[in-house]
């Protein structure tokens, strides 16, 4: 009966702070609506599943849902929002707001690890809700009421423009993922690229389709941890993949970066950035439900934090731009499409899997509208004298088409 009673005072908490289109339906056919004209209904089916409101926080509500602890009714847009603003009415009726600052340890070790749980659930699960290149990194909507695939390709073209890649140079791809940039680099700009990845699974396929594609003489793919890389390049990109790095490693990572530059070359750092100055976690418990389910230990620096970092390791920032919106939409894509093929995927994975993904991609999407999380593209150079940055006067050339 004490959990009924703390459910009971824990909803009119709740309803004095907010009105929220939810209704919680518990097993013994009572139910509580925290507003007027609910939209989405939790359905509690047994006395345990109470403690997944209590705290009501987005890591709490995630556990009892993809756990299987209790169901959800509604649309999935509607489904997050009001998980959402449940999480910021009972963080309020708390008292407070806190975005925790979390610190891990990275390893090789620990990093592969990590990068085999979010990656390694299987070539074609991600196909089935990716575009058809497989680029799983933010989009660049250069058009108004353009689709992801051309999205993605012109986010390539965007990095490309902006690193002013030319026919003949030597390009490593940090993070190349299933070879998307690598491939389309080689193809229509002729560089010679290196790209490196943590996955077996994304590792496999990018050579299937280096071979495939007849690019073996321009495209090397590699197993390989970037800390592990030698030689000189003309340009570096890095898309999607220093949020594994971890805070207290970024002014190694960025050394290494500046170490594999030759004088004269640039390098992109494109990646998802925290809104909080401190480089706390999301707020509401969204940074822990991510790190349990989703990215095990992840961390997201503020971009001023990459920036200072970037500077200290001897890298001269030349252009940084916020590509929030963009992520939002590119987000909303995937989840559409997720949607679209539930029951491909669910014959794919388990029911906790499929609820992960489900939750996490939209969620994903909230989180950047609301400004919860950013991301950045940061161009750099060598610090040092002109002769270092190859870069014209203004930014116009990024804009240009190119041959």
């Amino acid at each position: 009966m004490w959990r009924e009673k703390l459910m009971v005072r824990l909803l009119g908490s709740l309803q004095n702070h907010a009105d929220l289109p939810l209704r919680v339906a518990l097993w013994n056919g009572e139910s509580f609506s925290l507003g007027e004209s609910p939209k989405v209904t939790i359905r509690l089916p047994a006395r345990s599943a109470l403690k997944f409101l209590d705290p009501p926080s987005i890591a709490n509500l995630a556990r009892g849902y993809v756990g299987g602890h209790f169901d959800v009714e509604g649309r999935l847009e509607d489904i997050i929002e009001a998980a959402a603003d449940l999480a910021k009415a009972g963080a309020t009726s708390a008292g407070g707001i806190r975005r925790r600052l979390r610190t891990v340890f990275h390893s090789r070790e620990r990093d592969a690890g990590a990068i085999a749980h979010h990656y390694n659930v299987s070539n074609d699960f991600y196909r089935l809700w990716l575009d058809p290149q497989m680029v799983y990194s933010c989009a660049y909507f250069r058009a108004e009421g353009m689709g992801l695939e051309a999205a993605q390709n012109a986010k390539l073209d965007h990095i490309f423009n902006k690193i002013m890649l030319r026919p003949n140079e030597r390009l490593l791809d940090i993070g190349c993922g299933w070879g998307a940039l690598a491939l389309r680099a080689a193809r229509d700009r002729g560089a010679s690229v290196v790209g490196v990845t943590l996955s077996k699974s994304q590792y496999d396929l990018a050579r299937e389709r280096v071979r495939a594609a007849g690019l073996g003489d321009k495209v090397e793919i590699r197993l390989q941890d970037y800390r592990d890389v030698e030689g000189m390049f003309d340009k570096i990109t890095s898309v999607g993949m220093f949020e594994h790095v971890g805070l207290k490693n970024l002014p190694a990572y960025f050394a290494r970066i500046r170490s594999l530059l030759r004088d004269g070359g640039l390098a992109l750092n494109h990646g998802i950035t925290s809104t909080d100055p401190d480089s706390a976690e999301s707020p509401y418990g969204a940074g822990e439900f991510i790190d349990e389910y989703v990215f095990p230990h992840g961390e997201l620096p503020h971009i001023g934090l990459v920036l200072r970092e970037m500077e200290a390791a001897g890298l001269e920032t030349l252009d940084v731009e916020n590509l929030r919106r963009h992520y939002a939409r590119t987000l909303s894509c995937w989840s559409a499409s997720y949607e679209a093929n539930a029951a491909a995927l669910r014959a794919l994975v388990d029911e906790t899997t499929w609820r992960v993904w489900r939750i996490y991609l939209a969620g994903c999407a909230h989180a950047f509208r609301q400004n919860w999380v950013s991301i950045h593209q940061v161009l750099v150079c060598k610090a040092g004298p002109d002769s270092l940055n190859p870069t014209p006067m203004t930014r116009d050339y990024m804009y240009r088409p190119q041959a």
